[in-house]
C-alpha cells in the first residue's frame, strides 16, 4: 500500500502559503488605499481651509497689514516685542486699520517730513483751526470742518451724538450751521490743557476732495446759486474780487470763474481775506483749516469715496450702532473730469499755474493728481 501522506501534507502547506500571502497582498492593497483615501481627505480639507481663508477680504486683509506693519523692526525694540506707529496703534475694534486708509495717513507723513513743500504742508495749530475742530465728548470725537465736502451731513451726525436732537431727519436745516443752536462745541472753546488732552486721545478724521473741484463747488454755491442767508457773497465779497482781478473793466456781468481762479492764485490774496473775514473758509486750504502736519487724524476720508469712507469712520469710532451717515444720492461723489476741464477752459495757463501753487499742499498731501491741462 502507497504512502500518500507526505505529498498531502506538502499540498496543505503550499495552501497555507499561497492563502497567506493573498492575504497580506490584499492587507497592504487596503493599507494603501485607505492611505490614499486619508490623504486625498486631508488635501481636501487643506484645500477648503485655503479658499475660505482667501475669500474672506477682512482676515486676509488683516493678516497682510500686520506684517505690513511688522516687517521692519524697530530700532531699539525686543526682537518679539510688536511696535505701532502712535497714530497706528490697534482701535480694539480691530488688528489694524484698512491698506487704503494706512496708506493716506503715510503719505501725509512723507509729505509733512518734505522741506520743499513745508511753507504749503505746515500751519500753526491757531484759533483759526481750533474754530474748525467740532467736539463730541460723549463719544471722544473731533471733526475737522473743511466746507464743500459734504460737511452739513457730518455735522447733523455730531449734533445727534450729542443729543441735541433724536434723529438726523428731526434736525432743522437752518439749525444745523447756527453754532448756539446746534450743540456742537468748537475745539477752541476749551482751556489749553483740554485742547491737548482731547487732540491726544479722541478720535480725529475730516474729509476732502479733489482741491479744484472744491473750489469749483464754492464758487457756483457762493457766487452763482447764492443761498439767500448767505448775501454778502454777491453783495461785498464779489464786487471786492472784481475790483482787484477783473483784466477786462469794461466788463460788467457779476463774478466770473476766471476772476475767482486769479484771486486765489494771487501770493498776496491774504489782504483781501482778512477784509472777506471767516466767509472765506470755503476756498482755504485743508492745511490752513486743519493743520493735517501738526495733528495726527486718525482716518482722513476722501469725497470721492464717500460711500466706503463714512460706514468705515463710524465704525472706527464706535458709533456705528448709534447713527447711519445720511445716504448718498447716486452718482454725487465720483470726480467730474470734463467739468473741472469746462471750467478751467479759456483760463490762462499762468493764472491756474499760480492757483495750483497756492493749493499743491492739498494736492500732494491726499494724493490727488495733478490736473492734464496743466501737464502740457
Amino acid at each position: 500500500m502507497k504512502n500518500t501522506h507526505p505529498q498531502g501534507s506538502a499540498q496543505t502547506l503550499t495552501g497555507k502559503i499561497t492563502e497567506w500571502l493573498t492575504f497580506d497582498n490584499m492587507h497592504h492593497q487596503w493599507l494603501l488605499l485607505a492611505a490614499c483615501f486619508w490623504v486625498i481627505f486631508m488635501f481636501m480639507v487643506a484645500s477648503k481651509f485655503i479658499t475660505l481663508t482667501f475669500k474672506d477680504p477682512d482676515a486676509y486683509g488683516a493678516k497682510q497689514e500686520f506684517l505690513l506693519l511688522t516687517a521692519v523692526p524697530d530700532a531699539g525694540k525686543p526682537p518679539g516685542e510688536k511696535h505701532f506707529p502712535e497714530e497706528l496703534k490697534p482701535t480694539g475694534k480691530g488688528l489694524v486699520q484698512p491698506l487704503v486708509y494706512m496708506e493716506r495717513l503715510e503719505l501725509i507723513r512723507n509729505v509733512c517730513r518734505d522741506e520743499a513743500l513745508k511753507n504749503l504742508s505746515h500751519t500753526a495749530i491757531s484759533k483759526f483751526v481750533l474754530d474748525r475742530i467740532f467736539v463730541c465728548d460723549k463719544h471722544r470725537i473731533l471733526f475737522c470742518q473743511t466746507p464743500k465736502v459734504g460737511n452739513t451731513q457730518w455735522k447733523k451726525v455730531l449734533i445727534v451724538l450729542n443729543g441735541a436732537f433724536p434723529s438726523i431727519e428731526e434736525i432743522p436745516e437752518n439749525v444745523v450751521h447756527d453754532h448756539e443752536k446746534n450743540g456742537l462745541p468748537r475745539l477752541s472753546s476749551f482751556s489749553d490743557a483740554e485742547i491737548q488732552k482731547r487732540l491726544k486721545t479722541y478720535f480725529k478724521f475730516f474729509i476732502v476732495r479733489d482741491p479744484f473741484e472744491r473750489l469749483i463747488s464754492a464758487f457756483k454755491d457762493k457766487f452763482v446759486h447764492n443761498p439767500r442767508f448767505e448775501p454778502w457773497y454777491r453783495h461785498e465779497i464779489a464786487p471786492g474780487i472784481i475790483r482787484k482781478y477783473r483784466r477786462n473793466r469794461t466788463e460788467t456781468r457779476g463774478i466770473q470763474f476766471e476772476d475767482f481762479v486769479r484771486y486765489l492764485g494771487d501770493p498776496n490774496h491774504r489782504w483781501l481775506d482778512l477784509q472777506f473775514g471767516d466767509h472765506i473758509i470755503h476756498w482755504v486750504t485743508y492745511v490752513e483749516l486743519c493743520a493735517p502736519c501738526e495733528i495726527k487724524y486718525s482716518v482722513i476720508g476722501h469725497h470721492e469715496t464717500l460711500e466706503d469712507d463714512a460706514p468705515y469712520i463710524l465704525k472706527e469710532a464706535g458709533i456705528d450702532h448709534l447713527v447711519s451717515y445720511p445716504t448718498i444720492p447716486p452718482g454725487i461723489t465720483v470726480y467730474n473730469k470734463t467739468k473741472v476741464e469746462r471750467y478751467f477752459l479759456g483760463i490762462s495757463k499762468r493764472d491756474i499755474r499760480r492757483l495750483y501753487a497756492r493749493f499743491e499742499g492739498d494736492f500732494k498731501l491726499f494724493g490727488y493728481q495733478k490736473p492734464d491741462f496743466l501737464l502740457n
